[in-house]
């Protein structure tokens, strides 16, 4: 059957398919290729020259703008994103592996988050944190030290933090969900006839089993992060993440410097999936090759 030619049919579905991936990397494709103009580039084709002209200037800094303490205000928050996001989502999916009273409504009031219109998410915290600045404000003339010095309780790992969990949580939480309802539990049985303990059956056969799938919520977790702008806009205090700086310098760079910081970002960004792949790689080889190991002993 792979001898026979290709109908139609095949070579339509192959064009409309070229054509979808086209439409979700020409953007991207596009702002790589105009990042590498000469120093008398403009903003559109066809390009005038090839250089590495304005990522020098990128990297001398972009006006008055802090562009590289933006860039590591998001790595921060990414990371500990990611931290959290694997944490409560393998506790979750631990949790919700028996029923429990309220599991149900738990379970939608966590993934409604991804229905409600990200703006919504960001000005509900936001008012959250200023009506918190409020209640300090007026402890402040019983306790006069607690409001020296105070100017918000908004701020990067406070109403940031919670503005980026409530866009990651839900994704880990239904990946988990998926990971542990394929999950054999006749390997823990086995764990716990051979005398582990809950610890131990958790640290040395539930955890290796679904570390691949706890790489891909980390992955999740951090590029959401890196990426999310609409949620930090009204919720993130008086410091800017580097996707708040990069859509304020839209209005205000028009040279290809701003293509030079998308191309950077979106490099970080690939770079990031890349280690998580191999990491998934490296995890599963790991497997197979204690499986193969454990087989060979029991022969």
């Amino acid at each position: 059957m792979t001898g026979q030619p290709r109908g139609a049919a095949f070579w339509i579905l192959a064009l409309v398919f070229a054509l979808f991936v086209l439409f979700l990397y020409g953007p991207t494709i596009a702002i790589v290729l105009l990042s590498f103009q000469g120093p008398d580039g403009g903003l559109t084709f066809p390009m005038n020259g090839v250089s590495f002209h304005w990522f020098a200037k990128l990297y001398e800094g972009v006006g008055v703008v802090d562009i590289w303490a933006a860039f590591r205000r998001s790595i921060r928050l990414g990371l500990v994103v990611m931290g959290l996001t694997v944490v409560l989502s393998v506790a979750a999916g631990l949790a919700f592996r028996r029923r429990f009273a309220g599991s149900g409504p738990l379970f939608f009031v966590t993934v409604a988050s991804l229905i409600v219109p990200s703006i919504c998410v960001s000005l509900g915290i936001g008012l959250e944190f200023r009506l918190l600045d409020d209640q300090v404000n007026a402890m402040g003339g019983d306790f006069p030290w607690l409001v020296d010095g105070f100017t918000t309780t908004m701020g990067l790992f406070t109403s940031g933090l919670g503005a980026h969990l409530t866009w990651t949580l839900p994704f880990g939480l239904l990946i988990m969900f998926a990971v542990f309802n394929r999950f054999d539990r006749s390997y823990e049985e086995a764990a716990r006839d051979l005398g582990a303990t809950a610890w131990q059956t958790f640290r040395y056969v539930v955890l290796p089993i679904i570390g691949p799938s706890l790489i891909g919520v980390a992955l999740f977790g951090f590029t959401l992060s890196y990426d999310e702008l609409a949620r930090s806009s009204q919720a993130i205090g008086d410091v800017n993440t580097l996707p708040l700086e990069l859509q304020g310098l839209t209005t205000t760079v028009t040279t290809p410097e701003i293509y030079a910081l998308g191309t950077v970002t979106t490099a970080v960004s690939f770079v990031v999936i890349g280690l998580a792949l191999a990491l998934i790689l490296w995890a599963r080889r790991r497997q197979e090759r204690r499986g193969s190991d454990a087989g060979q002993g029991m022969v």
